[in-house]
């Protein structure tokens, strides 16, 4: 009888795959895809002061600032994540467009330390993958479960992946410690997982 691998590497292999074949899209493609998600009906009212977190994209990473751009023209406030440490939530910055950035870890862009800290009503999540029960796969550090887990303790937070098509796949094995998103915004379609 063989054994299933552990969760890590099917993650692992997940991911790679996802990654692959993510890296692989021309760069036209993945901004047009950027630009129809914005340009789509959001899929969440937006009240005046509303919090809205996004993140700086990476490598191939989908760019959610068309999208953020959208948003804070609705009345949104915006935030920025700024890493912590490992094993620690990402602090939420609050952010303009405009803003300085600080060079965080990876060099990735981030608010100045000087920024306020805020606590968002909607997170807009990076992932490698995702399936149909709103499940998604990171890139292994855990910084938004343990983020979206310690919002949804202090209130409502609505967490929405945001991502290419092909980055869905059939299955993500979950376990227990793993924030299930709400919604995820695809070139193609909107899946929103909140009644199920």
């Amino acid at each position: 009888m063989s054994l299933a691998p552990p969760i890590s590497d099917q993650k692992a292999d997940l991911r790679n795959a996802a990654l692959a074949l993510r890296d692989a899209m021309p760069p036209e493609a993945r901004a047009a895809a950027a630009e129809v998600i914005a340009n789509r009906a959001f899929p969440v009212a937006i009240k005046p002061g509303l919090v809205v977190s996004g993140f700086m994209p990476l490598k191939s990473e989908i760019n959610p600032l068309p999208l953020l751009r959208k948003l804070a023209g609705a009345g949104a406030k915006l935030a920025l994540p700024a890493i912590a440490g490992r094993g620690k939530p990402l602090t939420m910055r609050a952010y303009a467009f405009g803003d300085e950035f600080a060079r965080g870890q990876w060099g990735i862009r981030e608010p100045k330390p000087e920024a306020p800290e805020v606590f968002p009503d909607i997170v807009i999540v990076p992932l490698a993958c995702f399936d149909r029960a709103g499940h998604r796969i990171g890139y292994g550090a855990g910084y938004y479960d343990m983020t979206i887990h310690r919002l949804r303790a202090m209130k409502p937070v609505t967490a929405i992946g945001i991502a290419f098509a092909a980055q869905e796949v059939p299955h993500v094995p979950a376990a227990a410690h793993d924030e299930r998103l709400d919604l995820v915004l695809t070139e193609n379609e909107t899946f929103d997982f909140r009644g199920s």
